[in-house]
């Protein structure tokens, strides 16, 4: 009876290793079972790995601890994706740092801007610590949808829509292809950088992108073909429901507060970005629009001044622009010390012209070229230069030139328009000119032709240095007397010969 147990326990031990061992090559074969997904396998990983994917992210999780609120700071970016908007971009994840806060949600309306400035969005919103959310309240487009994918979730409302992020120029005519290359890269990397997540369908595990790579760059090239999603020629732009599908949206919302709900954060405060004036004031002056208003007030200030030389109204209205174009492009990184150096270099050289050297000779002229490098070299998009010596740069180059050099020709034009508006008679400020005549005819003379012919045949004395102009002193009086010929020294006795317009010629008594 001992024997028949022992045989039994024997058998038993025997069955059960043998078992584990079938469920560990079952679940080792299984685990090994990679594939690429399609269509359908994406839409079901979506919807199954929602919830998964926002806990790993931290969406669901943070600051929803029982009896607490969670922090959520708003940045809007719903206007062209340039330096005003990430001036405030910048301040908004700065202040949601120093608050501790436990989102940041952007709420996105924009049709794109600048590829250098949206690569810096969206490098500061891949690097942030707390979880990122977009909602995009109408549009994603170009620049645009870069951002929106860095983001850790997308939200869209209905009638939204993400991609055609082909770069153009700002004729909106397509750049060449390595602008395209550098633009694709990004969007891979972008997605690249969420990784993929398990999908469980039929007893096998997928590995699914979190944002499809090739997906992302459809968006750009329309080269690229993905079956059932875009043909060749045709730039990917997905709707609310197709992002969903293809896992680039995590949820349709109508409303900031839907978008919160969605996400699992229940109990919750929002914050703001409140922009001081100092901070309103930058953003106007880094505005296009006024940044070449500013050029023309330059370019006009500097040549009246050279019309009418002297420290006067003309010229510190130029330096007060001047310091108005630079300094809020120097705070924002446009602007490098070298642009400032060259600019500064060649008002000094017009002063030198104005003051020092009489006429308008090659100090002028280099002065003239400073103040106009200085500033057209800021106007240039920078990312032209990223790909090395191109056509792009020197286009680039010309139209920066091109653009302040019309600004000048619109400021004089405009400059001596208002002239005639604001000094004309009966205007604002017509009281300033002096419109009164004086005739001859009327007794008015600019000197006393009587009194001066009266001195003709007297003698004096060299009041000054005569070279050949000066002073000479007849009797107790001073007049202005040019030597007929040589120099006359101080001191020297002289007899005047002659009166002409106003002018006294003298020679020394000795010469006579």
């Amino acid at each position: 009876m001992k024997r028949l147990l022992i045989r039994l326990i024997i058998l038993l031990f025997a069955v059960a290793a043998t078992t584990m061992n079938g469920f560990a090559q079952t679940a080792g074969g299984k685990a090994d079972t990679v594939s690429l997904p399609t269509a359908e396998q994406q839409s079901q990983a979506v919807s199954e790995a929602t919830d998964s994917s926002l806990s790993a992210s931290g969406i669901a999780d943070a600051g929803n601890e029982t009896g607490t609120t969670a922090l959520v700071y708003k940045c809007d970016i719903k206007k062209m994706i340039a330096a005003p908007l990430w001036r405030s971009v910048k301040k908004s994840f700065a202040e949601a740092d120093s608050l501790n806060a436990d989102y940041m949600l952007i709420h996105m309306n924009t049709y794109g801007g600048q590829v250098d400035i949206a690569d810096s969005m969206r490098t500061l919103i891949l690097n942030y610590d707390i979880p990122v959310l977009v909602f995009i309240d109408n549009q994603a487009i170009s620049a645009g949808a870069l951002i929106a994918v860095a983001a850790d979730s997308i939200y869209m409302r209905s009638g939204a829509s993400i991609g055609a992020a082909t770069v153009v120029d700002q004729t909106g005519q397509k750049m060449p292809d390595k602008y395209q290359s550098f633009m694709r890269g990004m969007m891979r990397a972008t997605a690249e950088a969420h990784g993929k997540k398990p999908v469980v369908e039929n007893g096998d595990t997928t590995w699914v992108w979190h944002r499809d790579p090739e997906i992302a760059q459809a968006m750009v090239d329309p080269s690229i073909v993905l079956k059932g999603i875009v043909d060749t020629g045709q730039v990917l732009t997905l709707t609310t429901l197709e992002a969903i599908r293809y896992g680039f949206c995590e949820g349709q919302a109508e409303t900031v507060e839907e978008v919160l709900e969605n996400a699992g954060i229940e109990e919750y405060t929002i914050r703001e970005l409140r922009l001081t004036l100092v901070d309103r004031i930058i953003m106007l002056l880094v505005n296009p629009v006024v940044s070449g208003l500013l050029i023309m007030l330059i370019i006009g200030g500097i040549y009246f001044e050279l019309q009418t030389p002297g420290v006067g109204f003309p010229l510190a209205a130029a330096i007060f622009a001047a310091v108005l174009y630079f300094a809020p492009l120097y705070l924002e990184g446009m602007a490098a010390n070298w642009h400032v150096v060259i600019f500064v270099a060649g008002i000094i050289l017009l002063l030198v012209e104005i003051f020092a050297i009489p006429g308008f000779g090659v100090t002028g002229v280099l002065g003239v070229i400073g103040i106009v490098t200085g500033l057209a070299l800021v106007m240039i998009d920078k990312i032209v230069f990223r790909f090395g010596p191109s056509g792009d740069g020197v286009r680039e180059i010309v139209g920066a030139f091109a653009i302040v050099i019309l600004a000048a020709v619109i400021s004089f034009i405009l400059s001596l328009w208002l002239s005639r508006k604001l000094f004309a008679p009966n205007r604002l400020f017509g009281s300033l000119a002096l419109e009164t005549t004086v005739n001859q005819a009327d007794g008015f003379v600019s000197f006393d032709t009587g009194k001066l012919q009266s001195v003709v045949g007297r003698r004096g004395t060299a009041h000054t240095v005569l070279r050949p102009s000066g002073k000479v002193m007849i009797g107790d009086e001073v007049y202005p007397a040019v030597a007929e010929t040589g120099f006359i020294a101080r001191g020297t006795e002289i007899i005047v010969r002659r009166e002409e317009q106003g002018q006294l010629y003298v020679v020394e008594a000795e010469k006579s």
